[in-house]
């Protein structure tokens, strides 16, 4: 399975050779010179677009001869394979747990010791999430080389033994991008001196061999751009994402700027580098290589997008003690590598250095700053685990429990909780935006709506439109409770259940995340004009105004929502969801009776406003009751019952309450202590 997951995603990245030429940059006048052959009618530098050394250039010739309809085939067809050639190397590469004496590091960088079992499901995993990465994406758009010197780097550290073989395969690196040669001063600090003077011979070679044959263009990018300074797009450019970048991106240009940039670069390359070796001598080669290749982004005058694989490659690290901390680092690299800075961070003026410099801030973290574990640390193999309820039997003889949802009972990860909450609205606003059939299928589902209420007795919307217009003080309190408390009420119950009581906001964001899907589900199938938008029914839009119903108005959101996803009603339901939850949860009666005050209130908001029909709220309560039954058949029940909660969990005087200390796993017979437990045993 998944290998098919793989085989989807080459498919879909072949979607490129579908562009018209014009649009297709990895046709030859994208990486050559004009009329598709190198150095006939002009320098490499001629253009922006080219950005490569001479040495690839000079390497990549021979390519031009071909047809460009079959350039862009091979071309495309070459790099997805180079592709799957570095996840195969990468999971080979995986660090594995220290077995025997936990003392002796292992010296220098040697070959991962990973089985071809153990890497037979790590390999697909890595080449999907290569292929799903930025860098791979915009490399397959762009054509270029980015990359080979990372198959080329990985392949000399752990898929060749010899101490050449190794050095001249990441001298060539270099020789296409000049940063890799802190793969070379790695290669001096692990003690591996043969290794690093035939890369450094290497590369010396390949860019004297571009000197001879393209002397022109190698003046004009070792000298005239300083290594490629400022080829390319623009440096100040957000698609840059080096300290140099993000420097002038800042504001400071000229010598200030140069010492600012160099002040810190130095400081990252000396902190980078001894983290790395002391990595390497850990045993956790993957994560020294990686951690060098983050250092070389950050450090490098100008680190394209499609140059910053290495982050990607950081996420093998192990950050944290705690199995509820262990995949916050994992999670965090690759939403970073994979969706845009606007996805990941909401529109704030505060936070756009920091959403414009994501990648570069995700390089710096692994390069100086994230704890990784070392191997020989109890809590590599084995955190500290969380606190899950006793398993309760499935409610359906033939609807039995997922095995692997289990009832956790501690309190999730901030960041990780923030992050995905931030991701999984955005993909929400991204589906929303797009179920859309038009206008004319909105409008004749409006009529159809409009003529069931009526059958049903139950087409109160004119009514209660008019009748709040005519209300000033009324028509002003339904407005701002329409437009402010739909968010800050749900976010202000998941704050407190995430502070005052974890195991019930694990349940509480389950059941409103079930209830969000089936409501896409609903925009998706059945898009719906709201009242307000419907032509000839005499309703108000008390909130923007009289509308072009060719062009409806929603405010500052006009370009960001989907005006037609009415169907079911999203302010309703989430105001239910609130309502039901603080029933549940609240200690006192004036608390619940607050709680359900807030849909009666939003229920007659949207309907006051005309921005949704009575059945559209029906539709809301459905997919709220949908969203708290599936989570009660796949969870069980919300109350545990007497001794469903772990002895480790319950409250106890601090001079009472366990420490967890993991004990190391032993792969030999299970042996007892003097009580008769069990210790070490694989089942423990």
């Amino acid at each position: 399975m998944l290998w098919l997951i793989v085989a989807a995603l080459a498919v879909r990245q072949m979607a490129v050779l579908r562009q018209p030429s014009g649009e297709r940059l990895a046709d030859p006048e994208t990486w050559t010179g004009e009329n598709g052959v190198l150095h006939v009618t002009g320098s490499l530098y001629d253009s922006d677009r080219f950005t490569g050394t001479p040495f690839a250039g000079l390497v990549l010739e021979p390519l031009t001869r071909m047809a460009e309809q079959s350039l862009g085939v091979a071309w495309t067809s070459g790099t997805l394979l180079l592709v799957a050639a570095l996840g195969i190397v990468a999971a080979r590469a995986l660090p594995v747990p220290v077995s025997g004496s936990l003392s002796g590091p292992v010296p220098g960088l040697l070959p991962g010791s990973v089985s071809r079992r153990a890497a037979l499901p790590a390999a697909p995993v890595a080449i999907s999430l290569l292929m799903l990465s930025l860098p791979v994406r915009t490399a397959l758009h762009l054509g270029q080389t980015s990359i080979l010197p990372v198959l080329l780097v990985l392949l000399g550290c752990f898929a060749l033994r010899g101490e050449r073989a190794s050095g001249t395969l990441i001298g060539l690196a270099a020789a296409l991008q000049p940063t890799m040669l802190l793969f070379v001063v790695l290669l001096r600090l692990t003690g591996r001196r043969r290794a690093a003077l035939t890369g450094g011979a290497a590369f010396a070679g390949c860019t004297a061999s571009a000197w001879a044959v393209m002397p022109g263009d190698s003046w004009t990018y070792w000298i005239h751009h300083a290594a490629g300074t400022g080829l390319g797009g623009n440096a100040d450019g957000l698609a840059n994402q080096s300290l140099h970048g993000a420097l002038l991106r800042a504001g400071p240009t000229g010598p200030l700027e140069i010492v600012l940039f160099v002040v810190p670069a130095a400081a990252v390359c000396l902190l980078g580098l001894r983290r790395a070796a002391r990595y390497a001598a850990d045993g956790q080669l993957l994560l020294a290589v990686a951690v060098t290749g983050c250092v070389a982004v950050a450090v490098s005058p100008t680190a394209w997008q499609y140059q910053l694989l290495w982050v990607l490659l950081a996420a093998v690290g192990r950050v944290g003690k705690r199995a509820s901390d262990r995949p916050v680092w994992p999670v965090v690299v690759v939403l970073v590598i994979t969706l845009p800075g606007t996805m990941l961070l909401p529109n704030m003026a505060v936070l756009f250095p920091v959403r414009d410099n994501v990648l570069l801030i995700a390089a710096l973290a692994a390069a100086c700053a994230v704890p990784f574990l070392p191997r020989t640390s109890e809590y590599w193999q084995h955190p500290i685990p969380r606190d899950h309820a006793a398993p309760v039997p499935a409610r359906w003889s033939r609807i039995p429990l997922l095995p692997f949802w289990r009832r956790v009972l501690s309190r999730p990860n901030l960041l990780l909780e923030l992050l995905l909450i931030r991701v999984v609205y955005s993909a929400y606003a991204h589906v929303r935006l797009a179920a859309t059939a038009g206008r004319t299928t909105a409008e004749q589902h409006g009529r159809q709506i409009h003529a069931i209420e009526q059958w049903l007795h139950i087409d109160i919307e004119h009514w209660a439109n008019h009748a709040v217009v005519n209300v000033g003080g009324l028509r002003g309190f339904f407005d701002h409770y329409y437009t402010t408390f739909h968010f800050i009420v749900p976010l202000t119950i998941l704050g407190v259940l995430y502070v005052r009581r974890p195991a019930d906001y694990r349940w509480a964001r389950s059941t409103i995340g079930f209830a969000t899907l089936f409501a896409l589900v609903g925009f998706w199938l059945y898009p719906l004009a709201p009242p307000r938008l419907m032509p000839g029914l005499g309703f108000i839009d008390t909130v923007h105004g009289v509308q072009d119903f060719a062009k409806p108005d929603y405010g500052s959101l006009t370009a960001m929502t989907n005006q037609y996803a009415a169907m079911p009603s999203l302010h309703f339901g989430w105001s239910l969801w609130c309502g039901v939850v603080v029933v549940v949860l609240a200690p006192k009666m004036w608390m619940k009776a607050l709680g359900l005050l807030h849909p009666l209130f939003t229920v007659s908001a949207i309907v006051a406003t005309a921005n949704h029909w009575v059945l559209d709220a029906v539709g809301g309560a459905a997919v709220v009751v949908l969203g708290f039954g599936l989570a009660h058949v796949l969870a069980g029940p919300r109350a545990l019952r007497p001794g469903a909660v772990p002895a480790a969990a319950k409250p106890q005087d601090d001079l009472e309450r366990p420490v967890p200390v993991p004990v190391p796993r032993s792969t030999g017979d299970a042996t007892s202590d003097a009580t008769g437990d069990v210790v070490g045993s694989k089942q423990h």
